[in-house]
């Protein structure tokens, strides 16, 4: 299946999400410490608006609710990753989050956020138009000063995932690719162990998102 063409793209994840049990996927985190890390970093209040991309059946959300985030939306491409979410989390608490089926790339943004969350989905984005599309979608979605967190595999990461090729990034080079409108505040490297046993070099990259400003990139790279 082509992953840059969105039925097909979306037919893949549905397949991922349905052959195995949320607990076998390869980016399973029973606790996501680093993306809370560095959340707690950024001081957002518990009233912020926070959107986690490619979300799915991810346990960020259920964490994010423990700490007393009250506005948090999940957006996936593939629904059955976002019902095994609901499932897990149970009625009333799966309500106290908006849900969105959608692929990043072709999505219409119609609310804001203070927050952007993104583990593993945009390295799954080679072709340029997609990416293109994404960015644009980013910051359709976001207040300003906003800050986005993007977490993708590092240089020394996986070429391939999930049964897809991938792109990997150092903190600079990603930086790069999102333009001069995001400046990059905190960095961090991750060695995530898959439930299979191997390990998964990631990078994680904050930036804080300035429409008006045209400033080179500063700070620290992986």
């Amino acid at each position: 299946m082509s992953p840059e063409n969105g039925p097909s793209r979306r037919n893949h994840w549905e397949d991922v999400y349905r052959r195995r049990p949320e607990e076998a996927l390869s980016w399973f985190q029973a606790c996501p410490q680093v993306s809370l890390e560095l959340l707690e970093n950024l001081g957002i209040g518990k009233t912020d608006s926070v959107i986690d991309i490619g979300g799915g059946a991810s346990r960020l959300v259920d964490h994010l609710l423990e700490r007393g985030f009250s506005r948090v939306t999940v957006l996936d491409i593939a629904e059955s990753g976002l019902e095994a979410a609901r499932v897990r989390l149970g009625s009333p608490v799966a309500g106290r989050v908006r849900w969105i089926e959608a692929d990043v790339t072709e999505w219409s943004p119609d609310a804001r956020y203070r927050v952007w969350h993104d583990r593993a989905v945009f390295h799954f984005l080679t072709a340029p138009a997609d990416q293109d599309a994404y960015l644009r979608n980013l910051e359709a979605a976001l207040l300003p000063g906003a800050d986005v967190l993007i977490a993708t595999f590092g240089p020394e990461g996986p070429e391939r995932c999930s049964g897809l090729p991938v792109l990997r990034y150092s903190s600079e080079s990603l930086a790069r690719r999102m333009g001069p409108r995001f400046r990059i505040r905190d960095c961090r490297e991750e060695e995530h162990q898959t439930p299979s046993g191997s390990l998964q070099r990631f990078q994680y990259s904050v930036f804080h998102y300035d429409p008006g400003s045209f400033s080179t990139l500063t700070g620290g790279s992986t």
